[in-house]
């Protein structure tokens, strides 16, 4: 098919919209395009907009099949090539990388000061740092050090219309434009194409170590267990229920269990696992095991989160892992401080996944991550009321930003 060069001279491999095809690019736009800063990447929109043509943003890739299918998009706006930190200031605990570096280019260059980006996405360290923002992605420590939106100082964003947007500031004391950071974080790319970011760093502890205790299987018991665990004086950066058979593959165990990070310095932390011996038995594990559990989800599997209130936990988890009983390869992990559980169901059963979906959200919150299509329409859309549609067209006028992930286009 001839080209189109757009107005900004961008050249696209197509003429217009092609057939649906869910969380992919249709074709005739089969060559992705590859903005090389924020520049390329404002003029990639304008063309965009100006021909009509929707985008499917894409970063490091690993979120591509999570959301809604984008029934429309036709081009990928490849933003990979947005790589390196811009400014690290070690005395502010700060830095500001482009969307593409990877959280591990990051921690090791926090790493040689004795400092950390505490953001612990599901997946692998590999991951972009602009896509963990964009889908705001919390891991165990999201309850201790702070979710993405907590962490995000400042934000450079490309908007529906082309514009470069510049929110927040490079300083920890600057809360100029915060909201508008808050907003974008989260917004799965619908409000704008994130290019760069400035992130709050942590030190990073002097000690930590990792323990487990059994959890039972009895709902009261589970309960006061978990009460027994918030109320006491300890402080660890996550606290996770973990299944079973995530235990069994860490091969630590084959039944349900708790795990602790406790950080600190080394006196604070024997004093933690000093007073956690008084609440039951509790064994060390190595601290690769939450690296373990970051990496779990198998290929293509199906996920979701479930959550109420962190005093329900107990039923919660004892409702959903009866629900998965009979699903070979499936499991479940939940934070105890936030009261929500996330769950993993297998591809191959992608048939169980929304009656399973559909049982769950008669008691509980549900938010799918990854879902066959049939169950996302068990689900209502998350961003289909009228404050974020409005929200929505203030920043994307002509709809072309991965429309359709959050809330259906119509």
């Amino acid at each position: 098919m001839t080209p189109v060069s757009g107005p900004d001279g961008m050249m696209w491999s197509g003429g217009g919209p092609a057939a649906a095809v869910p969380n992919a690019p249709p074709a005739p736009f089969d060559s992705p395009l590859h903005p090389r800063d924020t520049a390329d990447v404002a003029a990639a929109v304008r063309d965009a907009a100006a021909l009509g043509i929707p985008l499917r943003i894409r970063g490091a890739g690993h979120w591509l099949d999570a959301g809604r299918p984008v029934m429309s998009a036709a081009c990928i706006l490849d933003v990979s090539a947005l790589r390196g930190i811009v400014e690290y200031h070690p005395g502010d605990l700060t830095l500001t990388a482009r969307a593409g570096t990877s959280l591990a280019e990051i921690d090791a260059a926090a790493r040689a000061n004795g400092q950390w980006l505490p953001l612990d996405p599901v997946g692998a360290a590999a991951g972009s740092l602009g896509a963990a923002l964009a889908t705001a992605s919390c891991g165990p420590l999201a309850a201790a050090l702070g979710h993405p939106r907590d962490l995000s100082l400042g934000l450079e964003f490309v908007d529906g219309r082309g514009i470069v947007v510049r929110g927040g500031g490079r300083v920890v004391k600057n809360v100029a434009g915060f909201d508008l950071v808050r907003l974008t974080v989260g917004a799965w790319g619908t409000l704008g194409v994130i290019t760069e970011a400035t992130v709050r760093l942590r030190a990073r502890p002097e000690a930590e170590c990792t323990l487990a205790l059994d959890a039972p299987r009895d709902a009261e018991a589970l309960a006061t267990l978990l009460r027994s665990l918030r109320a006491a004086p300890l402080a660890p950066l996550a606290m996770e229920l973990v299944g079973g058979g995530r235990m069994a593959a860490l091969e630590a165990g084959e039944g349900d269990a708790v795990l602790l990070r406790l950080a600190g310095n080394p006196v604070g932390v024997d004093a933690q696992r000093r007073h956690l011996a008084s609440i039951g038995t509790a064994r060390e594990l190595p601290a690769t095991a939450w690296d373990h559990l970051a990496a779990a989800d198998p290929a293509g599997a199906f996920t979701l989160r479930v959550s109420g209130r962190p005093s329900r936990l107990a039923p919660l988890w004892l409702g959903v892992t009866a629900a998965l009983a009979h699903t070979p390869g499936a499991h479940c992990q939940a934070s105890v401080e936030r009261g929500v559980a996330r769950v993993v169901v297998p591809a191959g059963d992608a048939a169980t996944v929304a009656p399973l979906v559909r049982s769950l959200a008669r008691e509980w919150h549900v938010i799918g991550e990854r879902l066959p299509a049939e169950a996302w329409d068990v689900l209502p859309p998350a961003a289909s009321d009228r404050l974020s549609r409005r929200v929505r067209a203030a920043f994307d006028p002509y709809h072309i930003l991965n429309p359709g992930l959050l809330a259906p286009t119509a």
